[in-house]
């Protein structure tokens, strides 16, 4: 039987990727740890969307893409020239992307005149919370990033997309899914 722990980190250390090991409350494993924090948020929001549909297609993604953001943050400075772009590294074309989603849903529905009380709907409320994590992950990644990084930008680009779903959903009915208890 495989054991999904190893012990290692009973002295309160972690490893890292591409070797090292520094304790657990070191500025890298709270800024990749908070940003695991935000991709299990985003899920629990994705878990309210309708599998398939554009909003579930949208998150799936960006949970992707956090993956390479964390593989960045659990990298020693010193070892940051063996991250690959795109893959252990966020590149400048992600964090467009992100921006341009945002747009796009930012066109489908007019603004908010007035501060937005979360919890207009279930699917809404799941998506700030998602946000508001991420804010979190952002203040967190900030002295773990190391110069001339793509992973602020792609944080706060990832809370305004949220943002705008959020809204987007509240605007729009029909992208609410069944209630959870009814989803297959």
């Amino acid at each position: 039987m495989s054991r999904v722990y190893t012990g290692k980190g009973d002295d309160g250390s972690t490893g890292l990727l591409f070797g090292g090991r520094v304790p657990k409350d070191h500025l890298l494993p709270e800024a990749y740890g908070t940003v695991d924090e935000a991709q299990a948020a985003i899920g629990l929001a994705r878990a309210a969307t309708d599998r398939g549909g554009e909003l579930d297609t949208v998150l799936v993604e960006v949970e992707r893409d956090l993956y390479v953001l964390m593989a960045e943050l659990a990298t020693q400075p010193e070892n940051r020239t063996k991250l690959v772009d795109g893959q252990t590294r966020v590149t400048e074309a992600m964090v467009e992307q992100l921006s341009a989603r945002t747009d796009d849903l930012a066109g489908r529905f007019e603004f908010p005149t007035e501060f937005v009380v979360p919890g207009q709907n279930e699917l809404s409320a799941r998506l700030d919370v998602a946000r508001t994590v991420v804010r979190r992950a952002e203040r967190r990644s900030l002295p773990a990033a190391s110069e001339g990084s793509h992973a602020i930008p792609y944080l706060n680009r990832l809370s305004s997309l949220l943002w705008t779903a959020a809204r987007w959903v509240e605007a729009d009915d029909t992208l609410l899914s069944k209630s959870i208890g009814d989803r297959p």
